[in-house]
């Protein structure tokens, strides 16, 4: 369980592997606190720690994964953001995440307005129903605050502010209009939208 407040901009150190794919991420978290088999949020993804050095720790993606989520497009030197898991008595920050990506998303505009930056992100109309102005949405494991959305017949579009803080401490800093972006809805709004549904 995490939070979206992402405590490390970490960098891919290497790639490896041909189907499944095992990356190396490099950080500035005290891995000599972090164990065999912990979960780490990368970019809004749950990953388990399976080995580690003093600075960087290795994952394993399935291919189920790569096909659900932009972590295909990792290449050495991409920026991702970091998140370790809640312990108990933790400050509740943002909202709360399962690092399980409901689908992607894709930047449609990324301008500056004033110091900040207005993002518009599209996604899938069937996920529509899960995204509501002022409620929060997990991006590449961002928790982050809805201003509006847009619906259309073949997608919705919603507008995420970005003040200069979450763009200096998050990968955001390198976004632009057209990447694909790792989105995660409120468990609550999931749970909602289940109950509400009909036989």
């Amino acid at each position: 369980m995490f939070t979206g407040i992402v405590t490390d901009v970490g960098r891919v150190a290497s790639v490896s592997g041909e189907a499944d794919l095992r990356f190396v991420v490099s950080t500035r978290f005290d891995l000599s606190s972090v164990d065999i088999g912990a979960s780490i949020c990368c970019a809004g993804v749950c990953l388990t720690v399976v080995e580690k050095t003093s600075e960087a720790f290795a994952v394993d993606v399935s291919q189920e994964t790569l096909s659900v989520t932009n972590l295909g497009s990792w290449r050495e030197g991409s920026e991702i953001n970091l998140e370790r898991s809640l312990k108990l008595g933790d400050e509740l920050g943002g909202h709360i995440v399962t690092g399980h990506v409901d689908c992607l998303g894709e930047i449609t505009t990324f301008d500056d307005v004033g110091e900040s930056i207005m993002m518009k992100i599209s996604l899938p109309a069937e996920h529509r129903h899960l995204v509501a102005a002022k409620g929060s949405v997990c991006v590449d494991g961002v928790s982050l605050t809805v201003n509006s959305v847009e619906d259309a017949d073949a997608a919705s579009e919603f507008s995420i502010n970005l003040i200069p803080h979450t763009q200096a401490v998050t990968s955001f800093r390198n976004s632009k209009a057209g990447d694909q972006v790792n989105l995660e809805f409120d468990i609550l709004a999931r749970y909602v939208a289940r109950l509400q549904e009909k036989d």
